[in-house]
């Protein structure tokens, strides 16, 4: 009885080892901003990364994460996120 709580105990193991790094990484994807002058929320993905690279090239700034922008560079880009509209 107890080899099998132990084998059982070590298969449990190694499936949360596998699957922790991927719940992980799922949940980094997962990244919201609030935009207090609209008073919405936008989820930061792939198809919003590719807006904000538009975004920068029509100012001609270099790419920095959005995160690391001042509130004020954030609060610019939804205003022009607002007259750009899409996926």
């Amino acid at each position: 009885m107890k080899k099998n709580t132990t084998c059982w105990l070590r298969s449990l193991l190694l499936v949360v080892s596998i699957a922790a790094p991927a719940a992980i990484v799922g949940c980094a994807a997962h990244v919201q901003y609030y935009d207090a002058e609209y008073h919405d929320y936008h989820h930061w993905g792939p198809g919003e990364d590719r807006y904000y690279r538009t975004y920068l090239a029509e100012k001609h700034e270099p790419y920095r994460d959005f995160n690391k922008r001042s509130k004020d560079e954030q609060t610019d880009y939804w205003k022009w996120r607002h007259n750009h509209p899409g996926n």
